[in-house]
C-alpha cells in the first residue's frame, strides 16, 4: 500500500504517519462507496527505528540497550512487590555499572595512555607530534603530569555531555509526549464486563517514562562527571600523600569525600524510585535533575584545577594511579550484581513457574551478564588498540622493547579469554548444526508427504526441508545464550583472580611455567587483543551498512527492534523506545476513530507490527477493545517475546488480550525463523493459530504458477491467499453485530491490512 504512489499522508508527520489512498481519504464523508468494502490505511514508523545512516551510531552503546532488555525480562511474580522492587534496582545498579565502564575506558584512552604514559615518555611522545606541547622533554606550561590530565580530562568529559544531550533530545522526541488520555466517548451500548487484572501493556503510565529517564539521566551524567574527577584527582591526591610541596594534602582528601558524597548521592537516585506505570506521571523532580549533573561538573573542575596546580618535580612513570582498582572495582560489583539478580530470578520463577519461559527464568540475569560482556569487550577494545597503536611495534605490557606500560592487566586478562570462550561456544554451535542437519533430514518424507508429488524433486525437498530446520532454530537461542552467559561469568571471574593474583598479563604470568603453556598464554593474549579491537571495528562497520543496505537492515535489525521497543527503564543513555511514540500513535487514532464513527475495525500487522497492534490494543478503553479484530501473521508475539517478557507477554496476558478483542486470527508457518504460534488453549475461546501455512505454495510448476515458488519464510503473508480468506472471515464475523451509526460515515467496518514488513494497519 505504502509503494501506491496514489498514497497520501491523513495524519502524523515524516517521523510516523498514517497513510491512506488519495480516493479514500474523505471516505467517511461519501458512504456510498463504500457499502460493499473497507476503507483500508496502514501506519509506517520505520523513520523511528532507522532513518539515515547516522543512526549507526547508536550501535556503539549496544551494552545500554542490552541491560534494557534485562529489565523487562522478569519472570511473572504475583504479590511479590519487593521482590520485583529488588529486580529493578539490580538491574538499574548494573546498567549504572556500564556507565562507569564506559567512561572509564574513555579515561584510559585519554588520560592514562596519552596524557600520563605516552606524553611522558620521551621515545613515544616524539612519534606524535600532536603531543610535542603535552611532552615532559619540552618542559612546557603543559609539561607537569596534572595539567596534562586535567587537559585530556576534557575528552570523557564532553563523551559524558554528548551522552546526556542525545538522552535529553530523544527524551523530548518521545517520553515527553503525552498519550491520548481520554475517556472513551462511545456510551452506546451495554458495558463490558470488567477486567479482573489489567495488564502492565495496558497501564496508563506505561508508554510515558518522562519522570523515570530524567531522574536516571541525571543519575548517569553526574556518575560520569564523578568518575573522570576521580580519574583526575587520584594521581595528585596520592602525590601530595607521598612528599612535601605546594599542595596540602588535606585539599585531596576533601577532593575524594566529596567524591564518595556524590556517589551516595547518585546511587541513592538510582535506587530510590522505579517506574510509575498506574497512571499517568506527569511531575518532574527538578531538584535532581537540575542540581545533580551540575553539582558533579562543578567537582570536575574543582579537581582538575586541583591537578594543574604547580607541583615542580613531579613526573609520570608507569600506569595512571587507581585506573586498575577502578575496572577491577567495577568488574567484581557486576560479577556480584549479576549474581544477586539470579538468585531474584529463580525466587520469583520459582513462585510462578511458567514452562515456556526462556532458561527457567534465568534469561534477564543472562542478558545482563551479555551486557557487561559487551561493554568490556567494547571498552577494552578501544584500549587495547589505543595502546598498541601509541607503542608502534612493541606490545604493551610485555616488557619487551615496549615504550609504554599500556592498559591495566586486567583488560590484557579479559582479552585472553576471549579465544578460550570462542571455541568453548563451538561445541554448542557444532551440536546445533548436527541437530539441524538430522531434522533437515527427518523432514524430507514431511515435505513429500504434504505435496504429494508423484515425482518429486530431491533437491527441491531438500532445501524446502533445510529452510523449515533452520527456522527452528530460533527456538534454541536460549540455549545458547545460556551457555555464553555462564560461560562468560566464571572466565570473567578467572580473569579477575589472575590479574589480582599476578599482577602482570597473562604473556608474563605464566613465564616459567614451560615452553608449551608459555607460548599459549601468549598466543590467547595476542589474538584476544586483536579479536577485541577488531570486532569492535566491524561491528561499527556492519552497524553503518545496515543502515544503508536493506538486505542488511533486515537481519540486524530484528534484534535492534526488540531492543528499542521497550521504554528506557533501566539505562537513559539507551537508544530511544520508539512504541513510546508509535503506541500512543495506533490507540490514538483507534480509539478516535471508533469514538467518532461508532464503527469496527480491524487491525492487523506483520512481525514487530504485530507487537504494536497488540500493545496498542492492549491500551484501548474496555469498550473500544471489543470492537477490534485483531489479524496477525508472521508475529514473534509468543514465540519471542511470550517467552523473553513473560510478565508483560506471558500466556496470562496473551489469554486477556483474546477474551477483550472481538476476535483475532495469526497466520504462521514452519519455515519463518521469526513469526510463530500465539498457543492459545480452547479454554480462551475461539482458536487463535491457523498454520503452518504452505510455504512455498507449491512444489513444482503449475499451469497457474509457471514459474518455481520461492520459499517466502518470513515475507509476504499477503501473498498467501490464506491472509485474504482470513481476513475477509474477520470482517464477517464483526459485521453482523455492528451498532448502528451515529450519522453515515461510510462503510461500519474499517478494515486495516499491513503495508511493508513490520508496518502496522
Amino acid at each position: 500500500m505504502l509503494t501506491d504512489p496514489r498514497t497520501v499522508r491523513v495524519t502524523g508527520d515524516t517521523t510516523a504517519a498514517i497513510y491512506r489512498r488519495s480516493a479514500d481519504v474523505d471516505a467517511e464523508q461519501h458512504p456510498e462507496r463504500y457499502r460493499d468494502k473497507p476503507i483500508a490505511e496502514a501506519y509506517c514508523w520505520s523513520n523511528l527505528t532507522s532513518g539515515n545512516g547516522s543512526r549507526a551510531l547508536w550501535l556503539v552503546l549496544l551494552p545500554f540497550m542490552v541491560i534494557n532488555l534485562a529489565h523487562w525480562m522478569r519472570p511473572t511474580a504475583r504479590r511479590r512487590p519487593r521482590a520485583i522492587r529488588l529486580y529493578g534496582v539490580l538491574v538499574r545498579l548494573i546498567a549504572l555499572s556500564l556507565t562507569v565502564l564506559l567512561t572509564a575506558a574513555a579515561c584510559e584512552v585519554a588520560l592514562d595512555l596519552t596524557a600520563w604514559q605516552c606524553a611522558g615518555v620521551a621515545a613515544c611522545s616524539e612519534k606524535r607530534s600532536w603531543l610535542g606541547f603535552l611532552s615532559a622533554e619540552q618542559g612546557g606550561w603543559w609539561s607537569q603530569p596534572g595539567r596534562r590530565l586535567a587537559l585530556a580530562a576534557l575528552v570523557p568529559a564532553a563523551l559524558v555531555g554528548l551522552l546526556w544531550f542525545l538522552s535529553n533530545r530523544t527524551w523530548s522526541a518521545y517520553e515527553s509526549q503525552r498519550p491520548l488520555t481520554e475517556a472513551d466517548p462511545d456510551d452506546d451500548g451495554p458495558a463490558p464486563a470488567p477486567e479482573p487484572v489489567r495488564p502492565a501493556l495496558g497501564r496508563p503510565g506505561f508508554w510515558y517514562g518522562r519522570r523515570l529517564v530524567a531522574r536516571l539521566r541525571a543519575a548517569h551524567t553526574a556518575a560520569g562527571f564523578l568518575t573522570v574527577a576521580a580519574a583526575v584527582s587520584e594521581a595528585a591526591a596520592r602525590h601530595d600523600r607521598a612528599v612535601t610541596g605546594p599542595v596540602a594534602p588535606l585539599l585531596g582528601r576533601l577532593i575524594e569525600g566529596a567524591l564518595a558524597l556524590g556517589l551516595v548521592v547518585v546511587l541513592w537516585v538510582v535506587c530510590r524510585r522505579g517506574r510509575s506505570e498506574r497512571r499517568l506521571d506527569n511531575r518532574l523532580d527538578r531538584a535532581v535533575i537540575t542540581w545533580l549533573p551540575g553539582a558533579a561538573l562543578a567537582l570536575l573542575v574543582l579537581a582538575a584545577v586541583h591537578a594543574a596546580w604547580s607541583r615542580p618535580g613531579w613526573t609520570s612513570s608507569g600506569r595512571l594511579p587507581g585506573d586498575t582498582t577502578l575496572f577491577r572495582a567495577v568488574s567484581v560489583t557486576e560479577g556480584v550484581l549479576v549474581v544477586l539478580l539470579a538468585a531474584i530470578s529463580r525466587y520469583l520463577y520459582r513462585r510462578c513457574p511458567e514452562p515456556r519461559t526462556v532458561l527457567r527464568g534465568l534469561g534477564g540475569p543472562a542478558v545482563a551478564m551479555l551486557a557487561c560482556a559487551l561493554g568490556g569487550v567494547m571498552t577494552g577494545g578501544v584500549a587495547q588498540r589505543v595502546a598498541d597503536w601509541l607503542d608502534g611495534p612493541g606490545s604493551p605490557g610485555m616488557g619487551r622493547s615496549a615504550l609504554i606500560e599500556g592498559p591495566p592487566v586486567l583488560l590484557s586478562w579479559q582479552a585472553s579469554v576471549i579465544p578460550v570462550l570462542l571455541a568453548l561456544l563451538l561445541v554448542p554451535g557444532a551440536v546445533l548444526g548436527l541437530r539441524t542437519w538430522l531434522a533437515a533430514r527427518r523432514l524430507e518424507p514431511v515435505v513429500d508427504a504434504e505435496y504429494g508429488e508423484r515425482f518429486p524433486d530431491p533437491s527441491r525437498t531438500k532445501r524446502i526441508a533445510r529452510i523449515r530446520a533452520t527456522a527452528a532454530l530460533t527456538d534454541a537461542a536460549p540455549r545458547v545464550v545460556g551457555i555464553a552467559s555462564g560461560a562468560t561469568l566464571f572466565l570473567g571471574a578467572g580473569a579477575v583472580a589472575g590479574s589480582w593474583a599476578t599482577g602482570e598479563v597473562p604473556g608474563l604470568a605464566l613465564d616459567g611455567s614451560g615452553p608449551f603453556l608459555e607460548s599459549v598464554a601468549e598466543a590467547a593474549q595476542s589474538t584476544g587483543s586483536w579479536l577485541i579491537g577488531f570486532g569492535f571495528l566491524v561491528f561499527v562497520a556492519c552497524g553503518r551498512r545496515a543502515y544503508r543496505d536493506a538486505s542488511a537492515r533486515r537481519t540486524i535489525g530484528i534484534l535492534w527492534d526488540v531492543g528499542t521497543f521497550w521504554p528506557r527503564a533501566a539505562h537513559p543513555f539507551a537508544p530511544p523506545c520508539y512504541a513510546e511514540r508509535a503506541v500512543p500513535d495506533l490507540a490514538s487514532r483507534m480509539s478516535g476513530w471508533t469514538g467518532r464513527t461508532r464503527g469496527r475495525l480491524v487491525i492487523s500487522g506483520h512481525s514487530q507490527g504485530s507487537v504494536l497492534a497488540a500493545s496498542a490494543v492492549w491500551q484501548l478503553p474496555a469498550r473500544t477493545r471489543s470492537r477490534v479484530a485483531l489479524l496477525t501473521y508472521g508475529s514473534p508475539i509468543e514465540r519471542l517475546y511470550g517467552r523473553w517478557f513473560p510478565a508483560y507477554f506471558g500466556a496470562g496476558q496473551l489469554h486477556g488480550l483474546h477474551r477483550s478483542v472481538h476476535c483475532w486470527r495469526n497466520l504462521w508457518r514452519a519455515t519463518d525463523p521469526i513469526g510463530g504460534e500465539i498457543r492459545l488453549g480452547e479454554e480462551s475461546g475461539p482458536e487463535v493459530d491457523r498454520g503452518p501455512l504452505r510455504d512455498p505454495l507449491v512444489y513444482g510448476r503449475t499451469p497457474e504458477h509457471p514459474l518455481p515458488e520461492p520459499v517466502l519464510g518470513h515475507s509476504d503473508y499477503q501473498a498467501d491467499p490464506v491472509f485474504a480468506e482470513e481476513r475477509a472471515a474477520l470482517l464477517e464475523r464483526l459485521d453482523p453485530v455492528l451498532p448502528q451509526q451515529a450519522e453515515p460515515v461510510g462503510e461500519d467496518v474499517r478494515a486495516v491490512p499491513g503495508g511493508p514488513s513490520d508496518t502496522a494497519g
